[in-house]
């Protein structure tokens, strides 16, 4: 085999394409997590991550993946046999759910067809009918990364204010935080999930729980027993800006990083360009004839387009044949859309020339598969990103 020429095109939603900026961050030499330059470097990062999620209160940073970061919200939250209000939107809320239920927890997983986020009116509805309180907290992904549906978190907790309801609010922004506007103290969430290597821009590594008060409470008196994953041992820590454990130094040079250019651009700024992207890739979607596995548009994701295939075509051949002749990777289907969907990432690093690029990696591969469409999905783009371009 010969080495392809150019840059490979990673268009999966994540992990995302990591800049020259944070990698070169990521290069500096490690150092003495006990020592002063450390200090300073966490104070930063520890500072600057609740301006990304919106709040004035803690956020917990673990040497961990997404799932560590879940794992940590359920354990320092809930109690074995608590009940859990679930929804099922998706590949990644089904395996929240299965975690919860691998803990001892009884979870209520409310059926989706994984084309709609979360109904507020149904979480009125079963909080309302929850009379006597069994339902300890209410866990929802904001953006499902492997439908590309964004549930609606502001009106959910509008829900919960409705039902007068005490429950717990969770929400997991794993793909969503620094793509799409979130709020965690505005809406009044009680744990908010998220990671390094999606709308971040960071390799994967780094887990985060942002905490509310209400939240930190319930960890005073809940009975799952935790080492690794205990808030009250990194806030200790992390009052002087250390950590109980070894932190994943290189990365939190990144993460600073990471936070300067979200703020640079301003984060407002970084959401309009994410949803400017999605609308892009929803027109060259509608124009080559192909349906968006989102039905909803006011939950169509700005993190990715899930797209499904003609009846009968197999998308990981899709998948196979642009990888092969382009070099380009696009997310696969999780789940129950497996093999029937691919999924365009287009968040993180991104410009408007990488997104044609990736469109038209899309539409020379549908021709090359045979599958059935309308030529004009880059063009349709194009004409929309230019008549946006700022």
């Amino acid at each position: 085999m010969t080495a392809p020429s150019g840059r490979h095109f990673l268009q999966i939603p994540g992990p995302s394409n990591v800049p020259d900026r944070i990698l070169h961050a990521i290069g500096h030499s490690t150092i003495d997590h006990r020592g002063p330059e450390f200090q300073r470097l966490s104070e930063e990062v520890l500072i600057g991550s609740r301006r990304i999620f919106k709040t004035s209160g803690p956020v917990v940073v673990f040497p961990t993946s997404g799932t560590g970061a879940w794992e940590a919200a359920l354990m320092n939250t809930l109690s074995p046999g608590d009940k859990v209000l679930m929804f099922e939107t998706g590949h990644f809320a089904t395996l929240w759910c299965n975690m919860a239920r691998k803990f001892g927890l009884e979870v209520e997983f409310v059926p989706t067809d994984w084309r709609h986020g979360v109904d507020p009116q149904v979480v009125e509805d079963k909080l309302k009918a929850d009379t006597d309180h069994q339902i300890k907290a209410v866990n929802i992904v904001h953006n499902e990364t492997s439908t590309g549906v964004l549930s609606r978190v502001e009106e959910v907790r509008q829900a919960i204010d409705n039902a007068n309801h005490p429950a717990l609010f969770m929400v997991d922004t794993i793909s969503s935080l620094g793509s799409a506007d979130y709020r965690h103290e505005e809406w009044k969430v009680d744990v908010t999930v998220g990671c390094s290597q999606k709308g971040l821009m960071l390799p994967p590594g780094l887990g985060f729980n942002a905490i509310s008060e209400k939240a930190m409470e319930a960890s005073e008196s809940n009975s799952f027993t935790r080492h690794f994953w205990d808030w009250n041992d990194m806030l200790k820590a992390n009052a002087n800006f250390f950590y109980p454990s070894t932190p994943c130094t290189n990365l939190l040079f990144g993460l600073r990083e990471s936070i300067r250019m979200l703020e640079e651009q301003g984060l407002e700024n970084v959401f309009a360009r994410h949803a400017r992207f999605g609308e892009a890739a929803r027109r060259a979607v509608r124009t080559w004839g192909l349906e968006i596995l989102c039905q909803e548009p006011l939950e169509y994701s700005p993190v990715l387009t899930a797209v499904l295939m003609p009846e009968g075509k197999s998308a990981d051949a899709l998948r196979k044949i642009i990888l092969e002749k382009f070099d380009m990777s696009l997310g696969n289907g999780l789940g129950k859309v497996a093999d029937k969907v691919f999924r365009i990432g287009h968040l993180g690093d991104l410009n408007d020339l990488s997104l044609i690029g990736t469109l038209a990696g899309v539409e020379m591969g549908l021709e090359l598969g045979g599958i059935q469409h309308t030529k004009g999905g880059v063009a349709a783009a194009m004409d929309y990103l230019s008549e946006t371009a700022v």
